[in-house]
């Protein structure tokens, strides 16, 4: 089930946008709570790529790892992490027009303990919080980084 959705159309090649995207050295520049990533398996983006992740909110760090579930090269990929009984899948797509890339974003939020079914509403605002303008971020780094 969608819980938000986000897109952003970026003056930039469809292959240029997506292997920007795809380059976890770039997480922290358009998640501004990340603050360190690293590359957890071998080999290039793709599926089964696990990424581990921190983030600081509110002065607390967090740790996730980051599996990506999807991958088609230029088109699509979705990622997937899971914290005590609340899972969290990103889904990005890719669609050039012209010189024109349109990112599409869609966040999916799964809880399967009682807990979490109860805090998933104040997760999905801290997420939505946290990630709205990362797309934005996202065309800012491309386009004004020429």
């Amino acid at each position: 089930m969608t819980t938000f959705t986000d897109k952003v159309v970026i003056e930039k090649p469809r292959e240029e946008v997506f292997a920007f995207t795809t380059n976890i050295d770039h997480f922290k520049d358009v998640m501004p709570n990340v603050v360190h990533t690293e590359t957890l398996t071998e080999g290039a983006f793709g599926v089964g790529t696990k990424i581990k992740e921190t983030r600081e909110i509110k002065g607390r760090k967090g740790t996730s790892t980051i599996e990506v579930i999807e991958y088609v090269p230029n088109e699509r990929y979705s990622v997937r992490s899971v914290l005590e009984g609340l899972e969290t899948i990103y889904h990005y797509s890719f669609h050039e027009n012209g010189t024109q890339t349109t990112i599409e974003f869609e966040c999916e939020l799964k809880a399967s303990t009682l807990k979490m079914k109860m805090i998933k509403p104040i997760f999905k605002k801290t997420l939505q919080r946290e990630d709205k303008e990362h797309l934005n971020l996202i065309k800012q780094a491309l386009e004004e980084g020429e």
